[in-house]
């Protein structure tokens, strides 16, 4: 038995392809282009494993997926390969569109040519599962109620239309093609392996570094945060039960203001990795210009996942956030391999204060 996994090298692929093989013994076909926020070195545990075959390309090229599929014949696909952060984005939108969009119809259609020739059983126990985001569903004001999976899709960004639109396709090639399709939209993730141009892991690295904190406007724009492991664990319950051509929402029940986010990471640096010169990791924080058409709140309502295929998270956000700073404290080769030149210059310029 085999999947197929898009994007296995990024932050939450990777994350999942390393919970997977620790758990089975099923063979995955990683897929990954390894664009800037692609890092191998999260894979490194797998090296010698014979249950991971990695593949250097791109889900737009449809004859690669298609000889992949053909040659490694896999029940599942599961597509985590997307264009993700809302900054570049702005900056530059045709990324975005590139693969997001056009690469999921490219990877929808090697995967429809693909599944169209499997006998009866693999043909009919065969899923494609698209991991998309809360973001499609646009923002809330703060009594609202959490985003549900009949809300309507409201993208403000250019990341969120382009997965919106990917949402758009997956439906359609299910509802035109009979494509046995599953998809989820999460809320914002951390854990181990984030590259760090997100906040939690940004603020984790620049506060160990003595550097600023950079905030957005107030900082009182709110989250729900989601331990990768948990999404992972999500994930593989919605491909082994998920009803096809169902959208299961998958939230940590965490909604927190970013600025409230930070001062526990900097509580727990304090704790954990004092400064050598005293003082406190909330000094560094620093207030910085508001990001163009910034959503002020994102929460997701994960009750479907829960009522009708008995998943909730594990991690509590104290839980998690503890995990992950220890993680980044005990793992400083591997940020360092993933900061490079190119990642301190953006960082600089996006939020202009010291990176």
């Amino acid at each position: 038995m085999t999947i197929l996994v898009s994007g296995g090298a990024g932050f939450i692929g990777g994350n999942f392809v390393l919970d997977w093989l620790d758990q089975f013994d099923e063979t995955v076909i990683n897929l990954d282009k390894l664009t800037y926020a692609g890092n191998l070195g999260t894979l490194k545990e797998l090296s010698g494993d014979d249950r991971h075959v990695f593949v250097h390309g791109d889900i737009g090229d449809r004859d690669l997926v298609g000889d992949l599929l053909a040659t490694h014949r896999p029940r599942a696909v599961i597509n985590f390969a997307a264009e993700s952060h809302v900054d570049r984005s702005i900056h530059g939108p045709g990324e975005f569109i590139q693969t997001n969009v056009v690469g999921t119809f490219n990877l929808l259609e090697a995967v429809r040519g693909y599944w169209d020739g499997l006998p009866g059983e693999k043909k009919q126990a065969f899923r494609f599962l698209h991991v998309s985001t809360d973001e499609v569903y646009g923002t809330l004001s703060k009594d609202d109620a959490p985003f549900n999976e009949l809300n309507r899709y409201e993208p403000n960004s250019p990341y969120s239309a382009s997965k919106a639109a990917s949402d758009h396709l997956v439906r359609a090639w299910h509802h035109t093609y009979g494509l046995p399709v599953l998809t989820t939209n999460c809320s914002n993730n951390y854990g181990p392996y984030h590259f760090p141009e997100k906040l939690i892991p940004l603020v984790i690295l620049n506060a160990l570094a003595g550097k600023s904190l950079p905030i957005y406007g107030d900082g009182q724009q709110i989250r729900d945060w989601l331990y990768v492991r948990d999404h992972c664990s999500a994930i593989r319950r919605v491909l082994q039960y998920g009803k096809v051509g169902e959208t299961y929402n998958v939230g940590g029940w965490n909604e927190k203001p970013n600025l409230d986010v930070v001062h526990t990471i900097c509580s727990i640096l304090d704790e954990l990795r004092p400064k050598s010169g005293g003082g406190r990791y909330k000094d560094q924080i620093a207030f910085v210009k508001d990001r163009p058409g910034h959503d002020r709140r994102y929460a997701i309502d994960a009750r479907k996942l829960e009522r009708e295929l008995g998943w909730k998270p594990e991690e509590t956000f104290e839980t998690g956030i503890r995990k992950t700073i220890e993680w980044y404290l005990a793992n400083q080769d591997w940020v360092g391999n993933v900061t490079s030149g190119a990642y301190r210059e953006w960082v600089g310029k996006q939020y202009e204060v010291q990176a």
